[in-house]
């Protein structure tokens, strides 16, 4: 499930090192990123100032999580970056000043898995990378910003029954046990999470996986809960 506390500030050292590649233009953040990763048990394969030259030295190595910063000095777009460095195989985790609330939607929009500002303490930080590198949604203060700043994101239109099986599947259940709790057929629930993914394949947000499905049912306000103005829709 998504958790909406911030990261622990003191992460344990993983049972296997976190494996880290570093995107940003300046050198001394870059130096200040992979001293605190290394002072943490991870270990940083790369860092580069541009998201090619990351994926170009990593050779083929995939990352655990990429730390990501948003303005880079090459005139590359967010959407291109976190598409590129995700090639790879790593999750994305947007480091940078937030400020461009619209930046920071659109690395959202693009798959990042979170963002963390620069202003965050070295603890906080880690703690983010070690969230991401579990497979975790960083559904903090940052990710809400950027997504109730811009109210023409675009909602899949889903009817009730629809978020009660994204809720609870999105959530970690099971399928099965979704179609039990929902007191629905198996069959029954799987049309209706078929019919989900097609509904943001329309919107243009497709979501082909369930770490997918978990960002969306985050992005449209479905977890943690489901909002009851929205529960009168039909299916």
């Amino acid at each position: 499930m998504v958790s909406h506390a911030l990261p622990d500030p003191t992460p344990s050292t993983p049972e296997q090192s976190v494996r880290v590649g570093i995107v940003d233009d300046h050198e001394s953040v870059r130096l200040g990123l992979q001293a605190a990763c290394e002072n943490s048990g991870y270990e940083v394969l790369f860092a580069a100032a541009t998201a090619q030259a990351l994926v170009d030295g990593l050779a083929g190595r995939a990352c655990d999580v990429i730390v990501l910063d948003l303005s880079l000095g090459d005139g590359s777009l967010v959407t291109d970056n976190v598409h590129l460095v995700a090639s790879t195989g790593s999750a994305v985790l947007v480091h940078s000043i937030a400020d461009r609330v619209a930046s920071v939607r659109e690395a959202l929009a693009a798959g990042a898995a979170g963002v963390i500002p620069k202003s965050s303490p070295t603890t906080t930080v880690m703690a983010a990378v070690a969230s991401v590198a579990r497979g975790d949604v960083l559904n903090n203060l940052e990710w809400a910003t950027a997504i109730d700043a811009d109210r023409d994101f675009a909602r899949a239109q889903l009817g009730r029954r629809e978020r009660d099986v994204l809720h609870l599947y999105a959530s970690g259940l099971p399928l099965k046990m979704v179609a039990l709790q929902l007191g629905i057929a198996h069959s029954t629930a799987r049309e209706y999470l078929d019919r989900i993914r097609v509904k943001y394949v329309e919107v243009g947000r497709p979501a082909p996986t369930k770490v997918d499905l978990l960002r969306r049912a985050v992005e449209d306000g479905i977890l943690p809960g489901l909002d009851a103005s929205d529960g009168d829709r039909g299916v």
